[in-house]
């Protein structure tokens, strides 16, 4: 058995051998059989270190079955078959491409990523109805000129290659809508890429690019720019016109000031962290109505503008590793603020156990600290935590501008139905019972189930959910922590919707197995339980998750296979009793400790 392993490993056409007559490596018959008639062939992953000629001429030579049964069936009229449409010769050891690709005119798909491909033929130019071409990670040092000849061109994928220049006419490629050149060489870009109209993704990280073309400007729908990790000291200004631009990366670059964007209204995202940015301006952000993610962890930063207030939509505010001494109280302000990172700044106005409580308190510390400033004397006595309710107003300004139901910090054991009474037909949003002595969730909450997003039942008496909780279908954001909670109700997997769920200071001793059948869930806080263990298989299913947070539980073990979590951004480990990872490879970082856990992986 050994020996017959030793023979497969040496031999890379194990499984296609081939007579001395043969003119190449045979691809079994029943798979060419099979591409006549549904016009796809699929060849990955079969250490072909050439294509047979037989594949090129599918579609013009005689099958070899026609001369072997000459009473055709319907099934069997060869003459009858589908000209080659898909092509996937991935994951195989090719070193080049026969000018033959010709003979396949009908191609909308060649796949031919991860080989040892130095070049792509001419003859490429011939695939007129080409639509999708992945030569990524091959060895690709130049493109031929023919390829910008591929007017119906999609979708282009040339990542992880050798490529130092690309061909002028690169902006011939009018129906491009998706090209990846990250991981390569290119010192420049051509101006002709002013003429790829109907780009939508771009992608250029990992090259050698000091600077970028004023007419990248002219990409008039561009979606998403990747520009980490070049050698980029200044932004063309023309960018910042660029109005269908949503997703803007430049991190890793050498960029000591951030560019304005009076015209970028819909970006939602942007990464400049690991630059050397000193300020942050007014001016860069009056702008940015809808940037949900601003990552500026890694620069040298001083401050932030109180105009930090003018981002309403925004969700997450990464500063980690900056020169930050003291926040703006206006940041408590920002509505939608779910991920605040603060670490590796001299902040010297907020104890470091405020920070350590997390995004949601440190938020409230800061609104607490602006009342403080405006509060005046004639104001009256405030409402504390032993108004009776008898006493309490409802705040119908609340409920009809703000669309908040609060009661909180009242110590009720109950709702009074005089608040739910006060929504009326009100569509409320935002729930805030925290900080009473409930002991189970109102029942009247059901009512609020066609609006409510955000529900806030934190720091009460709550031994279980109920099924009032599991109707809310809306439902994005859910805050249950400082409660005696054990266990979730599988019905809950039916908030479809739900993001953010804070589970916090509870009683878990295992990790709720209905939260691994919300797919939608991006952050997860179980910090300070009982958890003993987590299955990673079931936590990759959650794909969208970027914040999990597993500190002060009983993990005995980090299981390695988490590392394949690579969608995790946030991942707290600390306070537990496993002894791998260190404290010292925790600190550096989700990424370290992702890629440590993944080199344990048993191979």
């Amino acid at each position: 058995m050994a020996a017959a392993r030793r023979g497969k490993a040496g031999d890379p056409r194990a499984g296609f051998r081939r007579d001395a007559g043969e003119p190449g490596p045979a691809v079994p018959q029943g798979l060419l059989r099979a591409a006549r008639k549904n016009g796809q062939l699929n060849l990955a992953g079969r250490d072909l270190s050439e294509v047979p000629a037989n594949v090129w001429r599918i579609n013009l030579d005689v099958p070899e079955e026609a001369h072997q049964n000459l009473s055709f069936g319907a099934a069997d009229r060869w003459w009858e078959q589908t000209d080659l449409t898909k092509l996937i010769l991935a994951s195989n050891k090719l070193q080049c491409l026969s000018e033959d690709v010709r003979l396949l005119p009908a191609l909308t798909v060649l796949d031919v990523h991860d080989n040892q491909l130095t070049s792509i033929p001419s003859a490429i130019g011939f695939l007129e109805n080409l639509q999708k071409l992945n030569v990524s990670h091959n060895k690709l040092k130049n493109i031929p000129e023919e390829l910008a000849q591929l007017k119906h061109l999609k979708s282009l994928l040339l990542q992880h290659n050798e490529l130092s220049h690309l061909p002028d006419g690169f902006g011939q490629l009018i129906s491009l809508e998706e090209l990846d050149l990250s991981n390569n060489q290119l010192a420049t870009i051509p101006s002709s890429f002013a003429s790829l109209t109907s780009l939508v993704r771009l992608n250029l990280a990992h090259n050698q690019l000091k600077n970028l073309p004023a007419e990248i400007s002219a990409m008039k729908s561009l979606k998403q720019l990747d520009c980490t990790k070049n050698q980029l000291e200044t932004v063309p200004s023309e960018l910042a016109s660029m109005a269908s631009l949503e997703q803007l990366y430049l991190r890793k670059n050498k960029l000591q000031y951030l560019p304005v964007f009076p015209s970028c209204k819909l970006l939602k995202e942007l990464h400049v962290g690991e630059n050397q940015i000193e300020v942050l301006s007014a001016e860069h952000l009056k702008h940015l109505n809808s940037l949900c993610v601003l990552e500026l962890r890694d620069n040298k930063l001083k401050s932030l503008p109180d105009e930090i207030t003018l981002l309403q939509g925004l969700e997450r505010l990464d500063l980690t590793n900056n020169d930050i001494s003291s926040l703006p109280c206006a940041l408590g302000n920002l509505p939608q603020l779910k991920l605040l990172a603060l670490e590796g700044n001299p902040l010297r106005t907020i104890r470091r156990d405020m920070l350590q409580k997390g995004t949601q308190e440190l938020l409230k510390y800061l609104r607490s600290k602006i009342q403080d400033d405006i509060t005046s004397p004639s104001e009256g006595s405030p409402v504390t935590a032993m108004t009776l309710p008898s006493e309490s107003r409802i705040n119908i300004h609340a409920i009809t501008a703000l669309k908040v139901l609060e009661y909180s910090e009242k110590r009720a054991a109950v709702i009074p139905d005089e608040i739910f009474n006060a929504v009326g037909s009100n569509s409320v949003t935002t729930v805030n019972f925290s900080k009473n002595q409930l002991n189970e969730i109102p029942k009247r909450i059901v009512e609020l189930k066609e609006s409510v997003c955000d529900v806030n039942l934190g720091f009460n008496k709550l031994c279980s959910i109920s099924l009032e909780l599991c109707v809310l279908h809306k439902l994005t954001h859910l805050d249950i922590r400082n409660n005696f909670l054990t266990s979730l109700p599988e019905e809950m997997e039916a908030l479809i919707r739900l993001q953010i769920i804070n589970l916090c200071f509870n009683r878990f001793k295992i990790f709720p197995n209905v939260l691994y059948r919300i797919p939608t869930l991006e952050t997860i806080l179980l910090s300070n339980n009982q958890v003993g263990s987590i299955d990673p298989l079931q936590i990759r299913k959650i794909d969208k998750l970027g914040t999990l947070d597993l500190q002060n539980n009983d993990l005995l073990q980090v299981p390695p296979e988490l590392g394949n979590c690579v969608n995790l951004r946030t991942l707290l480990l600390e306070g537990n009793p496993f002894r791998t990872p260190r404290a010292a490879i925790l600190a550096k970082g989700t990424a370290a400790v992702l890629e440590y856990l993944r080199s344990r992986i048993p191979t």
